[in-house]
């Protein structure tokens, strides 16, 4: 009888299915938004995904902190950040050149779009 490895073959697709269905986070993106206090503000994100470890900055208009926590399942992705306003946690899901993200601050959240930024 022959070994017919259709097991590891298929695995193998399985796998490889898998990794093109993640999501390209790696990248700049920019979120324009209105803030809950009626403030226009752009936030500019720098992300890099190392497996399901997420890292990078968030850049505002008065600062450039690192992404703590960071952590990308598939199109999923959540981290924090130490604003000059105290901590921020972003929870989203990345849809092609967007990123929906949801942002919490002390007792407030608010949801902001992020575009990828064309290099």
């Amino acid at each position: 009888m022959r070994y017919r490895p259709i097991l590891p073959a298929t695995a193998v697709a399985m796998l490889l299915a898998l990794v093109a269905l993640a999501a390209d986070v790696n990248g700049t993106w920019k979120a324009d938004f209105t803030s809950p206090d009626g403030t226009p503000r752009t936030n500019t994100f720098t992300l890099k995904a190392d497996g399901q470890k997420l890292t990078g900055t968030v850049k505002g208009s008065e600062d450039e902190t690192q992404i703590e926590n960071g952590k990308i399942n598939g199109d999923v992705l959540s981290f924090t950040a130490e604003r000059p306003f105290g901590k921020f946690s972003y929870t989203g899901k990345i849809s092609g050149n967007e990123i929906k993200l949801k942002v919490e601050f002390n007792d407030q959240s608010f949801d902001i779009t992020a575009k990828r930024v064309s290099n």
